[in-house]
């Protein structure tokens, strides 16, 4: 046991002397750590039938909680996000709150709604920021679902050797989406992530803020070739982990962060950045296009050729064209409404508009095609193309230094068998602060 803990800590120094290293080299970058600690009373002493729960013995998960702080501490990391943080059990926050604070950081806590007894932990150190604003977003629904939203200034050393006229200031979102626990769900975590960009572009616009870098963490319960994914992407936003090693969409075997209940083995734990001058597509095309996908998704999972669906979604119709009664009914029967956590009337509205290219109330066989059966994420406009004036200034945003996963074996898409901290890999990045152009918002 003892030689185990010995090699378990050498390996994991290894990453950390990397993260450690690309920080001393350049004083100005900043890191940050996002970590599912598996709540204690969700996790199961034994196999999936034993029904005891770590919460019930707090010598267990004292301990390796206590284990958990001292990786985080020895990191040091400028941003940490927590999720499944027991928020219901006070020695656990005591312990938490104490450590971190002594150690530097600011924290939030934020409970999931309905009592569920975990939620999240938001720590920014007070060396590289100061908190302009703190947010809790509420996803009421189905998984009782929250986020975090802070606003933060970033202090010294950056703003002692550049312009102090130029932006600094970043949008931190921490969040867990729901366990896809059948394909009904996968609505629900695009529906969840809608809502958080909503929020954010709100928040922003409310605040009058210029355009300034969101940096994404948590457990996003789905992989790189799940539609959040690409409804992400589609909005600016890139994986900092598959940046830092040059991975492409093709690469999602390379790399794994959590084992499940079910004991598969994926990618799902990601921090995403979206600088302040990326280029994306108006955030409700985004979600329109992601709804189409889903779609389609589901009718080639039914058999159902580019023909066949043509004909599906018809239904009656006496023309060789689509209603919005038949394509209505085609979305009620793949499941995407009809029930509590499906789409809206306002939202299959709005599908309906952006399917509607020439307006007329009926969509002909190339409409379908180009909005529903061949749609692309590639098309990408300006999402501030409306809304920014002539001046362009100078702003901060990031490039992505350096991105480390611990266990290392997730690296290599392994899951190792005496891993014990959680049943989720830690993911830190670092990142470092860039002059960038950006345009002035009217």
């Amino acid at each position: 046991m003892g030689k185990e803990r010995k090699v378990k800590g050498r390996v994991s120094r290894i990453g950390s002397y990397a993260i450690a290293s690309s920080i001393t080299n350049d004083p100005c970058s900043i890191s940050c750590t996002t970590f599912n600690i598996l709540a204690p009373i969700y996790k199961r002493l034994g196999n999936s039938e034993d029904k005891r729960r770590e919460s019930d013995y707090r010598s267990f998960w004292y301990s390796r909680n206590q284990r958990i702080l001292d990786w985080l501490l020895y990191e040091r990391s400028s941003i940490i996000c927590l999720q499944e943080f027991w928020i219901g059990n006070e020695d656990l926050v005591n312990l938490y709150e104490k450590r971190l604070g002594d150690a530097g950081y600011i924290n939030f806590k934020l409970a999931r709604t309905n009592n569920r007894g975990d939620g999240l932990l938001t720590a920014v150190h007070r060396d590289y920021f100061r908190v302009l604003n703190h947010r809790e977003l509420l996803i009421n629904g189905i998984g009782d679902r929250v986020a975090q939203l802070l606003h933060v200034e970033l202090l010294v050393p950056f703003s002692q050797s550049r312009n102090n006229s130029i932006s600094q200031e970043i949008l931190i979102v921490n969040t867990h989406l729901l366990f896809p626990h059948d394909s009904s769900l996968c609505l629900v975590r695009l529906h969840q992530v809608y809502k958080i960009l909503q929020y954010v572009e709100s928040y922003q616009k409310e605040n009058k803020l210029n355009p300034l870098p969101v940096i994404l963490c948590g457990d996003w319960n789905g992989s790189k070739r799940g539609h959040v994914y690409n409804f992400l992407r589609s909005q600016g936003f890139v994986s900092s982990y598959d940046t830092a090693h040059k991975y492409t969409d093709a690469d999602a075997h390379k790399w794994v962060s959590h084992r499940n209940h079910r004991g598969n083995i994926c990618g799902v734990d990601f921090i995403w950045l979206l600088n302040p001058n990326s280029y994306r597509k108006l955030l409700k095309t985004s979600w329109s296009e992601a709804v189409f996908s889903m779609f389609k998704y589901l009718l080639r999972k039914a058999s159902l050729t580019e023909h066949d669906t043509f004909a599906f979604l018809k239904g009656d119709s006496n023309g060789d064209f689509i209603t919005y009664s038949g394509f209505c009914e085609g979305l009620r029967l793949l499941k995407l409404t009809g029930h509590d956590h499906g789409l809206n009337p306002e939202e299959i509205k709005d599908l309906w508009v952006q399917a509607d290219i020439d307006g007329n109330g009926v969509l002909d066989y190339k409409e379908f095609q180009q909005r529903i059966w061949n749609a692309t994420w590639s098309e990408q406009v300006d999402v501030n193309s409306n809304e920014v004036g002539g001046t362009e200034e100078q702003i901060v945003g990031f490039s992505v230094k350096n991105a480390v996963l611990f266990p290392t074996e997730a690296e290599k898409g392994l899951w190792p068998e005496n891993y014990s901290l959680s049943d989720h890999a830690r993911l830190t990045v670092v990142f470092s602060p860039v002059r960038m152009p950006c345009y002035a918002v009217k």
